[in-house]
């Protein structure tokens, strides 16, 4: 992460060293947030709150590097329409079974899409599990529920 904009030249000049294709994004001030979807149903949302100021790849894997909210403390309404986006976005990207969509909450209550993953991770500190279990699903159901809708498909 670019701490000053002074910095973008020089960031952007190393990071072309390694190929010629770079992203650039815009940082989103607020919380991070995912929305586990399982077959037709969005489970709780989780916010992350990484211990550090980014949820890099040492919050993310390591235990109690990060704490979690599930569900995460958002207005009801606002909480069922990113849920409802999410479940769209699935759908619209032709996914089955199940995913986990990411979002950054701005300051503003706007959320905006980060990415999907199509094969959540189900370890430790994952946080498909964490979702479904604030849903009310063991892992062993989460995973029966898993088996069941893929041979379904």
């Amino acid at each position: 992460m670019i701490g000053r904009l002074s910095d973008l030249d020089s960031a952007i000049d190393k990071s072309l060293k390694y190929g010629s294709h770079i992203l650039i994004e815009e940082y989103i001030d607020g919380k991070e947030i995912t929305v586990s979807v399982l077959g037709d149903k969005a489970l709780p949302i989780v916010e992350i709150k990484p211990h550090s100021s980014v949820y890099d790849y040492k919050s993310k894997y390591t235990k109690g590097e990060s704490d979690y909210v599930c569900p995460a403390e958002i207005d009801d309404s606002l909480s069922e329409e990113i849920k409802h986006t999410a479940l769209k976005i699935h759908k619209l990207l032709g996914c089955q079974v199940y995913s986990r969509v990411d979002f950054r909450l701005d300051k503003d209550n706007k959320f905006w899409l980060l990415e999907i993953n199509t094969l959540p991770g189900m370890t430790e500190t994952s946080l498909f599990p964490m979702a479904a279990k604030a849903a009310g699903l063991s892992f062993e159901d989460l995973i029966d529920k898993i088996i069941k809708l893929s041979l379904e498909k």
